[in-house]
């Protein structure tokens, strides 16, 4: 799970349903990407993180997020 997707989801008082309408993608297409199901294309990206007011990188910086953690995925 993007942990950090949820938190600032949360954070700015949306469900999965209104990000994805405001980046105009699908809920699901939202839910996958959330759930990691899924990778964003780089417009995809770039357009949730204009919803949730992040830079679009992070979507493809997880494996530092997660080392930074402690729970580096092996490939």
């Amino acid at each position: 799970m993007r942990h950090w997707m949820i938190k600032k989801r949360v954070e700015l008082n949306f469900t999965q349903e209104q990000v994805a309408n405001r980046a105009d993608i699908a809920r699901t297409t939202y839910a996958m990407i959330e759930q990691e199901n899924r990778t964003p294309s780089v417009n995809v990206a770039k357009k949730i993180a204009r919803v949730l007011g992040v830079d679009w990188t992070i979507f493809f910086e997880e494996k530092c997020h997660d080392s930074r953690h402690g729970t580096q995925k092996l490939a």
